[in-house]
């Protein structure tokens, strides 16, 4: 299969240039290190307009969907470790250590085995890792393009989704790449969260398929969905009165289906001059159960049924046009269709205000949001950028948000290349 151009590490990328490679991608030769251990800081400066508590109109949010911290902020530490266990198994663990209101919490991202010899092109894993919905889902934050996630994933994935379970998937011996996998997991993380299967609650199937044009470009084109049934899962609402956050949950069915598009060009496959990568992820969710509101501070409470269509995508551009330094370019935008039905509340003066202050509010309003960044790079192992967004996510009446980050993301140690 002809190769296909291999992009450094600092740009958050590498080639599938055969069915061994494909299967491999992102590990570390047991040869260098064993294991291979690494440290990555990613930290800098967040800076908003709007400083009241984060929402976007139609989505209440779950997960870690929030933006960064105000002002100075460690956002994140990973401590990643990785080998071959032996010849037929590779492991890798990833912990991501945060500071939330001046306590450390220490989360596990990922902890899973990956077979490395079975034949006809399959590969297995197991434990805890970045579910395949999407393209950029299975990337870690410090491989990103852009300081934050794009809106779409904030709203219907709590940023990022990765849950516990099992995955198998095939490479096709083609010269065209070829992939088509399953996911079989807990339905721990949001937007599955809580679903009461005896711990076998969501299902994601993907596929993927890609190759080269000339020796410089490369593209992939990929298909994801996901079901969960009788999701028990926590939502973001309103506070108005202060106190306690409000207990805001959805009961009922998700599906989610995704479409995600990569196209990278480099002269004559050479990424250290210069090269392009344009990204792009459509998806659609639906939610068809009930909803439960309740805060106990201002003795306010309610429930109904409710179908939720809602859809979003974003598009960007990253250009490296000198070494070291590239430019970026994103827009993102959702939209919601919410239906209510039976809907009863204690304390509201109608049912229009249990609906927005729960964040279902179906108003004519579609979030969006526009970014530029720029970043530096003096090897794969450091990256300084300046983030400008103006975002127009909340209700209609209320002033767009402007975003400002300095980011810094360093490396320590042998870290693998990132995926394509």
């Amino acid at each position: 299969m002809k190769n296909i151009s291999v992009w450094m590490a600092a740009s958050a990328a590498v080639a599938f240039s055969s069915v061994a490679d494909a299967q491999n991608r992102g590990r570390i030769s047991s040869t260098e290190f064993n294991p291979a251990i690494s440290l990555i800081l990613d930290a800098g400066l967040a800076i908003y307009d709007n400083d009241e508590d984060y929402e976007i109109a139609g989505f209440p949010l779950g997960g870690e969907a929030g933006v960064a911290e105000e002002g100075f902020a460690i956002n994140e530490i990973e401590l990643v470790g990785s080998a071959d266990v032996d010849d037929k198994f590779y492991g890798k663990i990833t912990l991501g250590i945060h500071q939330d209101e001046g306590e450390t919490e220490l989360d596990i991202e990922e902890a899973f085995f990956q077979t490395t010899a079975l034949p006809h092109g399959f590969t297995v894993k197991g434990g805890k890792f970045f579910s395949e919905l999407g393209y950029l889902n299975v990337h870690h934050k410090h491989a990103w393009d852009f300081a934050d996630a794009p809106l779409v994933y904030r709203a219907l994935l709590g940023r990022q989704f990765n849950d516990t379970g099992l995955q198998a998937r095939w490479i096709a011996p083609t010269e065209t790449f070829l992939e088509v996998g399953a996911e079989w997991a807990r339905g721990d993380a949001f937007p599955t969260g809580g679903s009461p299967q005896d711990g076998r609650g969501s299902a994601v199937l993907f596929a993927h398929i890609g190759g080269d044009i000339g020796a410089s470009n490369s593209w992939q084109l990929g298909v994801s969905h996901l079901q969960a049934d009788d999701v028990v899962t926590e939502l973001g609402g309103h506070s108005h009165g202060g106190g306690d956050a409000p207990d805001n949950e959805f009961l009922g069915d998700v599906t989610i289906s995704g479409v995600d598009f990569v196209y990278k060009w480099a002269p004559n496959g050479n990424a250290k001059q210069r090269n392009l990568k344009i990204q792009a992820e459509y998806f659609v969710r639906e939610m068809d159960g009930e909803f439960e509101f309740e805060d106990a501070a201002n003795a306010e409470s309610g429930d109904g049924n409710i179908v939720a269509d809602q859809t979003g995508w974003y598009v960007q551009a990253v250009y490296q046009f000198v070494p070291r330094w590239r430019v970026g370019l994103r827009y993102d935008q959702l939209d919601s269709d919410n239906q209510f039905s039976n809907v009863s509340f204690t304390g509201f003066g109608s049912a229009d205000d249990l609906i927005e202050e729960s964040g279902w509010a179906d108003e004519d309003v579609k979030p969006a949001r526009s970014t530029i960044m720029f970043d530096y790079s003096n090897s794969e192992f450091s990256r300084l950028r300046l983030q400008y967004s103006t975002e127009d996510s909340r209700h209609p009446g209320e002033e767009k948000d402007q975003q400002i980050f300095l980011q810094y993301v360093y490396s320590l140690g042998s870290h693998g290349a990132h995926r394509f």
